[in-house]
């Protein structure tokens, strides 16, 4: 299931993060990241899921 999370977080980390966390405030940083630079948000998309997986 975290491969697929994974995928899914490189494609839309926004998406990604809600999976892992639901809307809390790593849901938000996220967007956030992801409208300054595509490549923060899926870095940090990517740390959020292998952190807690």
């Amino acid at each position: 299931m975290d491969l697929i999370r994974v995928l899914i977080a490189i494609l839309l980390p926004p998406l990604g993060v809600f999976l892992q966390v639901g809307f809390g405030g790593a849901f938000w940083l996220n967007i956030l990241l992801t409208l300054l630079g595509y490549i923060p948000g899926i870095v940090h998309a990517v740390w959020i899921i292998a952190k807690r997986g």
